[in-house]
């Protein structure tokens, strides 16, 4: 069953074990790049304990508007919420907490090609400021020496909701290229200056299945599952790398030893400096108010969490997400110890 199928499928289960028992259930909503592994995650805690939570898969964007309304009981975001974002939300201060760890791979179609396409930063931002234009351009022939390379058009695909998955691409766009910084810069939902717009992973990665001669950019998960090509990055000690949970880790493994000191956890791990890093790596966090208006909803919130953050994790690397560090999950689970719980 390929992903979109899966994602339907999920997407109805989660939404029909939600029906009974509402004032029970969690309700919440946002990025598409942890929808793998939060489906899981909510049918085997729906198990074990018979709570039971909808969530949307609308993207970073939609779930940082729901929770800022209140309209849901907790968000899902790729992208860390702005100060002004969080000055806005309606409950008061929200707390970010990270879950797993993922990475943005760079998808394509190009049947000519025998073996994995090597890409680094600039290249890579040239082609979606639409600069490069051809698959056989000199500066991807340069990088992929040996390899018979295609005259034909590149197909740029990028996604047109807002989204966490964008904003880790153009965040990591913004720190290698001084033209996308200084142009379409770093966002959710930025001004592509090329290409065509898909919504959500799954719609990014079905343009790209579909499409001969195109590029997008996808969480790993949606690219296995949908057997599509991605290529390997050169990171920022120079060495090229496939997107694999051990590079994933490594790009994480600076931060994570000053995180438990810090209690924001609005963190960009992209282009890392070690040298088996990944370098399109990055957290995605739930969105949780820190003063739970509900009590009963704010227990089962904060349970649910916890419980994600442990026994959850050991699913991570089966879905292609790197787990959190041992030591950021004890600093983690503190964190969540101060969210207070206030009756209606």
């Amino acid at each position: 069953m390929n992903l979109l199928a899966r994602t339907v499928l999920g997407a109805a289960c989660v939404a029909a074990v939600a029906m009974p028992s509402a004032a029970q259930d969690l309700t919440g909503a946002g990025a598409t790049f942890p929808y793998p592994i939060y489906n899981k995650w909510f049918s085997d805690y729906a198990a074990k304990t018979g709570v039971k939570i909808n969530y949307q898969s609308i993207g970073s964007g939609g779930g940082v508007r729901q929770i800022s309304e209140q309209t849901v009981d907790f968000g899902a975001s790729d992208a860390p919420m702005s100060d002004e974002e969080l000055a806005k939300a309606k409950g008061g201060a929200l707390l970010h907490v990270p879950t797993v760890l993922g990475a943005v791979v760079i998808t394509y179609n190009v049947s000519a090609l025998k073996r994995p396409l090597k890409l680094d930063g600039i290249t890579l931002a040239d082609i979606y400021l639409g600069k490069i234009t051809k698959w056989n351009d000199p500066r991807i022939a340069a990088l992929n020496k040996g390899t018979a390379l295609p005259a034909s058009d590149i197909l740029v695909v990028h996604r047109s909701d807002g989204s966490g998955t964008t904003y880790v691409f153009t965040d990591y766009l913004s720190r290698v290229s001084t033209d996308w910084a200084t142009k379409p810069g770093k966002g959710k939902d930025v001004q592509w200056p090329v290409g065509l717009g898909a919504k959500g992973n799954d719609g990014v990665s079905g343009q790209v299945k579909e499409l001969p001669g195109s590029i997008g950019y996808v969480e790993l998960a949606y690219a296995k599952q949908n057997k599509l090509a991605y290529a390997e990055m050169k990171n920022a000690a120079g060495h090229f790398v496939e997107p694999t949970i051990e590079a994933v880790t490594a790009a994480a493994a600076g931060a994570a030893a000053s995180l438990p000191a810090n209690t924001d956890y609005r963190i960009s791990i992209v282009n890392s400096a070690g040298k088996s890093a990944y370098p399109i790596s990055s957290f995605t966090w739930l969105l949780v108010y820190r003063q739970q208006a509900d009590a009963k909803k704010g227990k089962k919130l904060i349970d649910f969490v916890k419980w994600a953050l442990t026994e959850g994790e050991k699913s991570a690397a089966k879905l292609d997400y790197a787990p959190l560090p041992p030591v950021m999950v004890k600093a983690l689970i503190k964190h969540l110890d101060t969210v207070t719980l206030a009756s209606k």
